[in-house]
């Protein structure tokens, strides 16, 4: 495996530890300075979580969720060699709360039960795809996020926020080189909603 197929984990309690990834075609890992800027603004809110990662390919942002103290993830690709390097690594870290899918990520929001699981989405298909908006849209219907989940995005051009979900709301937004990335809080009206009846949703962790 060569260096260039390696990332390491840059926080919590596998901080250094390395995650390999296999060479695919679509396959690109959220790198370092992407990494380290999303969990910062996820700090307060990582511990205990349960995160989706949509897209998993190398698996680095499921598992640094998980060092930095996720109470699990599940992780979703579509490709075989993808998922068996999956399993290898999570299985060579330890990390026996990772749930690890092989299913298309369409197939799976729309096939499945879900009853409002998540607390964080990973979310940054193949650039190549352009399947982005259209798969925050059956995220949003597949009832799998939580009121007051929060939902990464990574694409090549800016976020257009016009084409997400209406229920969604803008956290945080920023670029890094040809890298536009986001934060987004879903479901925010049944957030106000909570907050106005007295009822702590529970957001901020």
């Amino acid at each position: 495996m060569s260096r260039r197929n390696q990332l390491r984990i840059i926080g919590g309690t596998h901080r250094s530890r390395l995650v390999t990834f296999p060479e695919h075609d679509g396959l690109r890992p959220t790198g370092d300075r992407v990494r380290e800027t999303l969990f910062n603004w996820l700090q307060m809110s990582i511990v205990g979580a349960h995160c989706l990662d949509l897209f998993a390919g190398s698996g680095v942002l499921g598992f640094e969720a998980l060092s930095r103290g996720a109470a699990s993830v599940t992780l979703l690709d579509s490709d075989a060699k993808v998922i068996a390097n999956l399993r290898k690594n999570s299985e060579q870290l330890g990390f026996d709360k990772a749930r690890i899918e092989h299913i298309d990520t369409s197939n799976w929001l729309t096939q499945s039960s879900h009853d409002g699981l998540f607390d964080i989405a990973f979310l940054d298909p193949p650039f190549a795809d352009e399947i982005l908006y259209e798969t925050c849209r059956l995220l949003q219907q597949s009832g799998a996020l939580k009121a007051g989940a929060k939902v990464y995005l990574e694409h090549e051009r800016p976020l257009a926020e016009e084409k997400l979900p209406i229920e969604w709301e803008t956290i945080k937004k920023k670029s890094a080189g040809k890298v536009h990335f986001g934060l987004f809080l879903a479901n925010h009206e049944a957030v106000n909603a909570g907050s106005n009846s007295g009822i702590n949703p529970g957001i901020l962790k």
